[in-house]
């Protein structure tokens, strides 16, 4: 008896991490997940049929860094963010939550806190998704080991310029403690970061089963070098906006930070390091040089969508705003060229939606000081990987990978990242000859404005697909919020 399909995706380009060439073939989909991808399925076969009209067919985007919550509502940004996700192709947000002003504006221990965090979450997700959490306070070190065999969360952020260094400038240690909502014992600063570290080494011991999928990632940006430096910059009438910014983060307190977590990371045993967000050639040439110093050490090197597509001179001035800042022209093509080289293990978006009510770049005519750090992107990730990238060279089968396969397989998204039987049926249909203008107005965020606002992308997403149903398809999102929260690691694919 002919095997039936729920659905059939037919006459796509097959792109894959794991194989160089393109196939021509159609997709057939059971029970959410892929069932076999072969040329021309019968038409006896198959339920419901999707025509994909040779657009490329690509795994659904995995962005496995994004602030859903952080600049508004948890139960709004859910919602609306994750509709932007799935009009750009992304099927999985992994999402970074911590205690303290922001998110839900609570401190705490996580036994409190983070079972509201899925209750908030639950039911209002387009794409599935995940959380990283950041261990604030010293109570949570003992706290980590519950996330990960409990709550399915086995990764941990660092912000290390939190250390002296507020999320948009100075901080005094008062002012820094009612930030983080902490007590007068605890103290974020290196000394934290090594003990978050050797909570991390211990998890793996203590479970073999997590060990390949405990890691910890690290914003890597030294907070006495940026104190110093803003104190310099904001006197130096001769720099402004975007080039002001990034003048008072400048890149060599990226580079030390990295040297930094890379030896605390040898020291402490804590094998799986993702060093985040590179920005500049002197924080990813300090990457590479640790990698080098520590080969024990696996680390996982990524960079985002705003510093490949946006420099110190994009238009939007305030508006691309964000830590660590964007960078001049030649740093944003020294990250293309670790991207070709492979240097790179993922792209993401960093998305943090910030109104504009938020961001308050406009006031005192969009003063580079006075706005909040952070935008969204997500909707624009594979979009803009595939526009630039082609135009540089960058195989499809890498696109694939920075965008999906890899940080799947980091984040013990097992289900996740390829078109191949057993996978989930995540897939993203793209027209590669397609080109269109960003508009803020176009995108399902709550935004309202985006930093990318009127770049020209070839490659525009056409349909999306998550767990084989439609969550996006010609401009518009279909059906109920269906996205699962992930326990991870997942269980391996069903062949």
């Amino acid at each position: 008896m002919a095997e039936i399909f729920d659905l059939v995706i037919k006459d796509v380009r097959v792109v894959r991490a794991t194989a160089s060439g393109v196939e021509r073939a159609d997709i057939g989909v059971k029970h959410g997940r892929i069932a076999r991808v072969a040329p021309k399925i019968p038409n006896a076969e198959i339920r419901r049929s999707h025509d994909g009209r040779g657009q490329l067919a690509f795994p659904g985007v995995v962005d496995a860094h994004t602030h859903v919550g952080i600049y508004g509502p948890l139960a709004e940004d859910a919602v609306n963010e994750s509709r932007a996700a799935v009009s750009g192709g992304v099927t999985t947000m992994l999402t970074y939550f911590r205690t303290g002003q922001y998110y839900l504006n609570r401190g705490g221990r996580y036994a409190e806190v983070f079972p509201e965090v899925l209750k908030i979450s639950d039911g209002r997700y387009y794409c599935d998704y995940g959380y990283h959490v950041a261990p604030i306070a010293a109570e949570h070190l003992d706290e980590m080991e519950t996330l990960a065999t409990a709550h399915g969360v086995p990764s941990f952020k660092i912000f290390m310029f939190y250390g002296g260094y507020g999320l948009h400038g100075r901080a005094g240690d008062d002012e820094q403690r009612g930030f983080l909502m902490i007590g007068p014992e605890d103290h974020y600063d290196l000394a934290h970061f090594e003990f978050v570290m050797r909570s991390a080494a211990r998890i793996r011991t203590a479970h073999p089963r997590l060990a390949e999928h405990i890691s910890v990632s690290l914003h890597c940006e030294m907070a006495d070098i940026l104190n110093a430096y803003t104190r310099i910059v904001q006197k130096d009438a001769s720099l402004t906006g975007l080039a002001a910014y990034s003048a008072a983060r400048p890149p060599h307190a990226e580079g030390l930070a990295v040297a930094v977590a890379a030896y605390l990371a040898h020291e402490t045993g804590c094998v799986n390091v993702n060093l985040l967000h590179l920005s500049s050639r002197k924080a990813l040439e300090s990457a590479l040089t640790m990698a080098r110093a520590f080969p024990h050490i696996n680390f996982r090197r990524e960079v985002t969508v705003g510093h490949l597509l946006l420099d110190v001179n994009t238009p939007s001035g305030a508006y691309a705003k964000v830590n660590p800042p964007i960078r001049p022209r030649e740093d944003v093509e020294y990250l293309w060229s670790a991207v070709l080289d492979g240097q790179v293990d993922w792209i993401v978006s960093d998305h943090a939606c910030c109104a504009e009510e938020t961001k308050a770049a406009g006031k005192g005519a969009g003063d580079i000081w006075l706005a909040k750090s952070g935008f969204g992107g997500t909707e624009y990730l594979l979009s803009g990987v595939f526009s630039e990238g082609r135009r540089r060279g960058l195989p499809l089968h890498r696109i694939a990978a920075l965008t999906s396969w890899n940080p799947a397989r980091r984040y013990g998204l097992s289900t996740k990242g390829d078109l191949a039987p057993g996978f989930d049926a995540d897939i993203v249909l793209l027209d590669p000859d397609r080109a269109f203008t960003v508009r803020a107005a176009d995108s399902p965020s709550g935004q309202g404005y985006t930093p990318f606002e009127g770049q020209r992308l070839t490659g525009q997403v056409t349909a999306t697909f998550l767990r084989g149903e439609l969550a996006w398809h010609d401009g518009r999102v279909l059906g109920p919020p269906r996205g699962r929260y992930l326990r991870r690691p997942m269980p391996p694919p069903a062949i």
